[in-house]
């Protein structure tokens, strides 16, 4: 029986994590960080990997859709981070800073790590925390102060520090964000940012005074019920919003994806709405977005069939799509140009109307 033969989980019923299995480097069990996972999960069952990238019984395996949701739940993998550098961006942060981890314990449908990764693709860890805040903070330093404003921060250089996963629940695993937290607090010229599906209130406690920005994904709550697969209801999401602000976070709103579909735009009213009667004047005040149409892959199209076709009723819609090859040669589907543009135009129509405090910092 197909995972889509039953219904799918509940996040508010079944927790982010439940390692039962951590595939694990010997370097990584060898470092204090990587021994202070191992001891929050004793009862896990340790597997020793030459490569946190090549793991037969993880990557590549067709059958493993099968099992796609527990082993998101259930696997844990501990590795070493091998490239340290700092990637120029320009859109969530000035700079992508290296990765703490890779992979989720959740299972969005358009996911596009997992389809680059593997099946399933679940939380690798790097243990070697040290080296990459050693390595952010040298890459600050050579910045000096930020001389002129963008659409990302007027006054501060912007690490993103959750590309290719969820920061909200790799703090689940390990002091990794607290740890990048302390970082950013300190930095006089740099601020992290991160975005999230994930309403981790323990985040609360971390005091980052400002030097830290949590993006909320938000989407229509029917719509995310299909796609954000495991993730906080988006209500909840909603209300943390005023609590984060005053626990000294920026909170911008991620809008990601966008996804068309008949009467998308009320829909996207009325999410516009329930922010609006949710905030105090404090979130209001420093309230921006970013705003990220869909792109999809055949690739992982063939996969969701297999285990959420539902979710494709929603993601691939040809008549309104195009073939886009991407920067690293992947062959994608987006909304056909003529039509995005003014599918864009009218995302920021409502949004203004609704919304009119809410600077788009970019939208594409």
């Amino acid at each position: 029986m197909l995972i889509s033969d039953t219904p799918l989980p509940d996040a508010a019923v079944l927790p982010p994590l439940d390692v039962a299995r951590i595939f694990v480097e010997p370097a990584a069990a060898a470092h204090p960080r990587g021994r202070a996972i191992l001891d929050r999960f004793p009862d896990a069952e340790r597997i020793e990997v030459a490569s946190h990238w090549n793991i037969p019984d993880l990557h590549g395996d067709e059958q493993a859709v099968d099992s796609w949701v527990r082993t998101k739940r259930t696997v844990l993998v501990l590795g070493v981070k091998k490239g340290l550098s700092c990637r120029p961006n320009g859109r969530s942060g000035d700079f992508i800073a290296p990765s703490h981890s890779n992979g989720c314990a959740m299972a969005c449908a358009y996911c596009y790590v997992s389809r680059r990764k593997g099946y399933a693709n679940p939380i690798t860890t790097f243990v070697n925390i040290d080296g990459i805040m050693a390595a952010i903070e040298r890459h600050a330093a050579k910045q000096g102060p930020k001389a002129e404003p963008n659409q990302i921060d007027p006054r501060a250089w912007v690490y993103d520090v959750g590309e290719n996963g969820d920061c909200s629940v790799d703090a689940l695993i390990s002091d990794n964000v607290r740890d990048l937290t302390v970082l950013f607090r300190r930095l006089p010229n740099a601020k992290g940012s991160f975005a999230t599906k994930y309403v981790n209130r323990d985040l609360l406690s971390y005091d980052p005074a400002g030097g830290m920005r949590i993006r909320f994904s938000l989407m229509p709550a029917h719509l995310a019920r299909v796609l954000d697969v495991r993730s906080t209801p988006v209500a909840e999401r909603i209300a943390a919003i005023n609590d984060f602000v005053r626990a000294g976070w920026e909170v911008h709103l991620n809008f990601s994806p966008v996804v068309v579909y008949e009467g998308w735009t009320a829909d996207y009213a009325d999410l516009f709405r329930q922010v609006d009667a949710a905030l105090d004047m404090q979130a209001k005040a420093q309230l921006a977005a970013e705003v990220i149409f869909l792109t999809h892959n055949e690739d992982l199209h063939g996969v969701n069939l297999r285990w959420h076709p539902k979710a494709e009723d929603y993601l691939w819609t040809p008549r309104w799509q195009e073939a886009k090859t991407s920067e690293n040669g992947a062959v994608n589907v987006r909304y056909r140009a003529g039509m995005k543009g003014k599918m864009i135009a009218r995302f920021r129509e409502v949004l203004a109307r609704e919304l009119p405090y809410c600077r788009v910092r970019y939208a594409f």
